[in-house]
């Protein structure tokens, strides 16, 4: 049986049917897999997810692509169950609240209930999979009920959790009416993860207040604001543990004379700009995509940039369709480019090139190393690892990044030009001093500096300094 396991929403391949009733696997999207690959290798390992189709029950399988004993455990789930769990209290009620109330919340004691079962079919499928004394590691906002009904099923386990999306502000928090049950699920945990010191500061109050733990300091994580939990004779330790990518690969792969061929090509599509910015985001509400083209379009309209020599390219990946403020989201921002193309357009040269799909990894790679300025607006975010793929692909210190200070990357890529996403005139300001500045010393000085830190602080850091912590 496996002395590690991986309890995430989904499993790290999708379950694809096609028109014929055929059924394949193929790789699932996101960055969760790659992060979590260091920490599987090697091991005796499985990973319980959902596999990506309604009413799949597929029996448990190897993925050779993951290491050579890891097993995927599928976790079913009907319709009513992804509507209810996953669209509805995950990402209507858990995801807006935790981003700020970019959007409202919705609070259904429906939702809940079922987001509830779900957690605990979670749970009993990692009891089933799991090792003597195995050590389970769960992962994110869709699953914080798991580690304290896992814990009552297998109290033999060491059991960690990691929230790789922002942990909210006391005051948004205890809006949520679940929002005891909520910390004591993951109290259920050994160590408990955050990207920043702020969650981690906010989760160890909450526990004091609401369920009335004994809270102590204690060195524990990459960050300070570290400490440790006790309650009903047990200990949670809490830290900070900011997630990072694989630095080298991405170095390898822009160094690549492929990639650079293919960046000179897609400047030459783009018409041979002077300059290119680029923007590469999941198409959320969250990720102010918004913002930075009605920045550019100002921008434009003023003439301080001349959509002759600056182009914006826009990769806006699909994402969660089927819930009503992504759909929203999907049609302002078509609408901005639409505006702003019909506007400052050429023949044959738009000013916004616009992109509604995912891309290979050559491709973003070369994306990458094509653009000037990467333009990184969310209005909250847990990291952000396109600010930290950017800056790791260049090979040569030039380009420049314009990032969100509400993203936990801004607490480590410090040289990057830092904005309030809230603040259009100020997000101009910044794109327009990037692109005035690109391939200065200054800017190369700047760049140099975040890819430093992009290189040290790795994704193997990351999954070693959790681990570790964990025991």
């Amino acid at each position: 049986m496996p002395e590690f396991v991986v309890v995430a929403n989904r499993l790290p391949v999708d379950l694809v049917r096609g028109s014929d009733g055929e059924e394949r696997w193929q790789a699932a999207p996101g960055g969760l897999v790659s992060a979590l690959a260091p920490a599987l290798a090697d091991r005796q390992a499985a990973w319980v997810g959902w596999p990506g189709v309604p009413d799949a029950a597929p029996e448990p399988f190897a993925d050779d692509s993951l290491g050579p004993d890891v097993t995927l455990h599928p976790v079913p789930l009907d319709e009513a169950e992804i509507a209810a769990h996953y669209e509805g209290a995950a990402n209507a009620t858990l995801w807006p609240l935790y981003h700020d109330l970019v959007a409202a919340p919705v609070f259904d004691r429906d939702w809940w209930a079922t987001h509830r079962a779900v957690n605990r079919r979670f749970a009993e499928a990692t009891a089933a999979v799991a090792s003597d004394g195995a050590t389970v590691w769960v992962q994110d906002y869709q699953l914080q009920l798991v580690p304290r009904m896992l814990r009552e099923l297998r109290p033999d386990l060491r059991i960690g959790f990691f929230l790789h999306i922002p942990f909210p502000p006391v005051e948004l928090f205890r809006q949520l009416p679940w929002r005891r049950e909520v910390v004591d699920g993951l109290l259920g945990a050994d160590l408990v993860g955050f990207h920043t010191p702020g969650g981690a500061t906010n989760f160890r109050w909450l526990a004091e207040r609401l369920c009335g733990a004994d809270v102590d300091d204690a060195p524990i994580g990459l960050r300070t604001a570290s400490g440790q939990v006790h309650l009903d004779g047990r200990t949670t330790r809490v830290g900070a543990f900011p997630i990072s990518i694989d630095s080298a690969a991405f170095a390898r792969r822009g160094a690549d004379p492929a990639t650079a061929e293919r960046a000179r090509a897609l400047r030459a599509e783009l018409g041979d700009p002077t300059t290119v910015l680029l923007g590469v985001d999941r198409l959320d509400y969250t990720k102010g995509i918004g913002v930075r083209l009605e920045a550019f379009g100002e921008l434009l309209d003023a003439g301080r940039l001349d959509p002759a020599t600056t182009v914006l390219v826009q990769v806006a990946t699909p994402s969660r369709e089927r819930v009503d403020a992504y759909r929203r989201t999907r049609e302002d921002v078509e609408r901005t480019v639409g505006r702003i193309n019909g506007e400052h357009a050429g023949i044959g040269r738009p000013a916004i090139h616009y992109v509604h799909r995912s891309l290979p990894p050559d491709e973003l790679a070369a994306l990458y190393l094509a653009a000037d300025v990467a333009l990184v607006t969310p209005l909250r975010d847990g990291m952000n690892l396109v600010a930290k793929e950017y800056v790791a692909t260049r090979p040569d210190d030039d380009g420049d990044l314009v990032l969100s200070e509400f993203t936990g990357a801004a607490e480590e890529l410090t040289e990057a030009r830092l904005v309030n996403p809230h603040d259009l005139d100020g997000v101009a300001a910044a794109i327009a001093d990037a692109v005035a500045e690109v391939g200065s010393d200054a800017s190369r000085r700047r760049m140099a500096a975040l890819g430093a830190q992009v290189a040290e602080h790795d994704v193997t850091r990351w999954t070693e300094a959790f681990l570790g912590a964990l025991g």
